[in-house]
């Protein structure tokens, strides 16, 4: 009776996997490339997606939703400090907190890792290709490093915060990391399925 019990456990689990694959994939797809594109990430879409993961975990019962929502509310918090600092927008929170609803109990860190070794390789790129300016990346760095540099003047020359030339669409990275994060989860979950 307990080899049942653990099989429907993870017949279950991969199911809830295949599901949020399902459900989430497009969701990235469209996110991603918004952001891309206009660099803002739309509420519907973002709230949307909170809402759709939040009934999909409630389904699973309530201790897995309450474990899902703190998952959410933790990696949220790993932009809140850009976010205060004009470098990360609101709806990339709220991206980034759907996104931790989706990965799930457990996988906080595996998810933050994944989404900001995407962003930096995202930035690198963005670049080398010259598609974002990196005029604020250039002062701050001969701030640390070169103690002859005038800092008063570099600043007056450079583009406005908020300016779209220097922001990289941090919404493409939370979806390229959610992906491989739901990718890896799904292919762990498969391997042990095949181990019983």
């Amino acid at each position: 009776m307990r080899g049942f019990r653990q099989s429907r456990f993870f017949v279950e689990m991969e199911s809830l996997l295949i599901a949020k694959f399902v459900l989430a994939t497009p969701w990235l797809v469209y996110l991603g490339v918004k952001d891309y594109r206009t660099r803002k990430l739309p509420n519907a879409a973002t709230l949307g997606g909170v809402a759709v993961m939040s009934a999909v975990a409630l389904g699973v019962g309530a201790d897995y939703f309450f474990a899902s929502i703190i998952t959410g509310c933790l990696c949220a918090l790993f932009l809140l400090l850009p976010f205060f600092l004009r470098a990360a927008g609101a709806g990339d929170v709220k991206m980034l907190f759907a996104s931790g609803i989706i990965a799930g109990p457990g996988n906080t860190l595996n998810l933050i890792l994944l989404i900001s070794f995407a962003g930096l390789i995202l930035a690198l790129g963005m670049l080398a290709f010259k598609a974002v300016n990196p005029a604020r990346l250039k002062h701050y760095a001969r701030c640390l490093l070169d103690f002859r540099y005038d800092r008063e003047k570099g600043k007056e020359a450079l583009p406005p915060p908020d300016s779209e030339a220097c922001r990289v669409p941090f919404g493409v990275a939370i979806a390229a990391g959610l992906f491989i994060n739901l990718s890896l989860q799904l292919l762990a979950e498969l391997a042990s399925a095949d181990a019983l």
